[in-house]
């Protein structure tokens, strides 16, 4: 009778460390690695950063900052230089095969072309009011602009810089993504759908729908799996989603204000950051079958982020944040604004 006891005894501690283990995500490596600090970037008169874009290749992290496009090198952090004169810049796109960059303007409605190698300008096209998310379709050889207020996709030529069509999306454009293809995919934040287009045709060949997430935003692609990775703020929710039918496949709870999911081919790991200073990180056992890998203590306001996929590294931003004015009936939940001057750039990776 003993025996039997202590073998119920044995199975029962087994459970628990099973349940213990299910509700705490294994440790996923990830640490701060290093901290770079940046002044006010060139004309800016408030603290402004968006989307982080890293050219692996050349060694290369371009970081918006609103009125410029700030150069860091990946591997020491050392600034290599501004592009700026922007009203309110947002995102980079690069086109290694032509050695130019594209750089979205949201309030100028303008996308800025540079020569990669000189950072020096070579032209403009006009876009729509809101220019935000940019992207750049390889197997098209286009840029495509998320006009969110615009409810719309500018199409520019590469090579020319020529502006070929303005796609209506009816929908707010957040993040997009190309499959290297012939098709790009965009949230739609207003409308809680992801748009997938067709690249050579400019057309919208579906709209699914994000839910359980809500306000998407953020977006990242498992390309050989043709899985997509929907990250949204109203619900905060992570959807995996099947980039050719719209099904979603799973789906976890993340933390507020998210604006980046990556996603790294090696390790199958995807990274989601948000504005409570988290990364989220889950594991894809199998296309169809996602885990959680761990979460990462970041600072407040480190919502954008960018993926170096030769060292596994991300590249977050923030800076210091002054405390929320008082609540009003207009302004039930006022912004943190950021302090001006105190930018800097974390990166975490494994030793």
């Amino acid at each position: 009778m003993r025996l039997f006891v202590r073998s119920v005894g044995m199975v029962s501690a087994v459970f628990l460390l099973g349940s213990f283990a299910l509700s705490h995500p294994p440790d996923s490596g990830y640490h701060l690695l290093a901290t770079y600090k940046f002044g006010a970037a060139p004309g800016s008169t408030s603290e402004y950063f968006d989307y982080i874009t890293v050219d692996s290749a050349a060694r290369r992290v371009y970081l918006s900052r609103g009125t410029a496009v700030e150069v860091m090198n990946a591997d020491t952090g050392a600034e290599m230089g501004y592009i700026g004169e922007f009203k309110r810049q947002h995102g980079v796109a690069i086109a290694p095969e032509f050695g130019l960059g594209f750089i979205s303007d949201g309030t100028a409605a303008q996308v800025t072309i540079f020569d990669l190698k000189t950072l020096k300008t070579t032209g403009q096209a006009k876009a729509d009011p809101d220019t935000d998310c940019i992207v750049y379709d390889p197997a098209s050889k286009r840029v495509f602009t998320m006009n969110g207020d615009s409810h719309s996709s500018t199409v520019i030529d590469a090579k020319t810089g020529m502006v070929i069509k303005t796609i209506d999306l009816i929908g707010s454009p957040e993040f997009a993504v190309a499959d290297g293809k012939g098709m790009i995919y965009a949230n739609l934040a207003n409308k809680d759908q992801v748009a997938a287009i067709d690249t050579r045709t400019l057309e919208v060949k579906s709209k699914w729908p994000t839910a359980p997430s809500g306000g998407s935003t953020a977006l990242a692609m498992d390309r050989e799996h043709r899985r997509l990775f929907s990250a949204g703020r109203k619900p905060q929710v992570l959807v995996i989603m099947d980039a050719d039918s719209g099904k979603v496949v799973q789906s976890f709870p993340i933390t507020a204000g998210t604006d980046a999911v990556a996603y790294d081919p090696e390790t199958k790991l995807i990274f989601v950051s948000t504005q409570e200073g988290k990364i989220h990180i889950f594991h894809e056992d199998s296309p169809d079958q996602y885990s959680e890998a761990g979460t990462v203590d970041t600072q407040f306001g480190a919502k954008t982020m960018g993926f170096d996929a030769k060292t596994h590294r991300l590249f977050v931003d923030t800076s210091d944040f002054n405390a929320p004015e008082a609540a009003t009936a207009d302004r039930p939940n006022p912004r943190r604004t950021a302090v001006l001057g105190t930018f800097r750039v974390l990166v975490y990776g494994r030793r």
